[in-house]
């Protein structure tokens, strides 16, 4: 007889299944891989990126997103995905945290800052977005990044319904809301598929 696969392997094939297909015009660029949040390719690599960056306002590095340096958020089942294109990407992270979790809202602060990113200085301003609410608690942000060659925009928003958290990041030269919030809508659709 088979051992019952553990409560968060079934939990982490659950949360692979509702994550969003590629969108037209685009390509896997990584994924989908699932497994403890903190172990993730993905988390570690940003978590790197993020040791590399200096920003004269330190408290704004992960700021309105999930701590992955938190251990039941390290711990917890996650799948993620990447998509790209010559426009840009889309990286979408689903956690099913031990309880119900939000990151808090971006801090005033950290609506204007400078970093430098590979030796560039790059300067980022970031508006909340009036996103229809999805879920049980939602947000999202526009960032826009100037310095270097070339400016861009992140667009990026956080779902929560129950104890999983989505979290989309969608990078481009622009980032339009009516598609983010498109984006939105057809995550939290899924999202709703493995919740309710």
């Amino acid at each position: 007889m088979q051992p019952s696969p553990s409560p968060s392997a079934v939990d982490a094939g659950r949360l692979r299944a509702a994550l969003l297909p590629v969108p037209k015009g685009m390509r896997v660029a990584y994924g989908p891989e699932i497994g403890a949040f903190g172990t993730l390719k993905s988390t570690r690599l940003g978590l790197e990126a993020a040791r590399e960056t200096k920003i004269d306002r330190p408290e704004c590095a992960g700021a309105a997103q999930l701590d992955p340096a938190k251990p039941e958020i390290a711990d917890a089942p996650a799948a993620v995905v990447a998509y790209s294109a010559n426009r840009g990407s889309i990286t979408e992270a689903l956690v099913s945290l031990p309880s119900p979790g939000f990151p808090d809202a971006l801090p005033e602060q950290c609506a204007s800052y400078k970093a430098t990113v590979s030796g560039t200085r790059v300067a980022y301003r970031t508006s909340e977005l009036a996103m229809p609410r999805r879920g049980d608690e939602s947000r999202a942000y526009l960032t826009t990044a100037s310095g270097g060659d070339s400016d861009a925009q992140i667009g990026s928003m956080v779902i929560r319904r129950g104890t999983v958290v989505l979290s989309m990041v969608v990078v481009g030269r622009r980032v339009k809301r009516d598609g983010l919030y498109e984006l939105g809508r057809l995550a939290d659709q899924k999202l709703a598929r493995i919740t309710s």
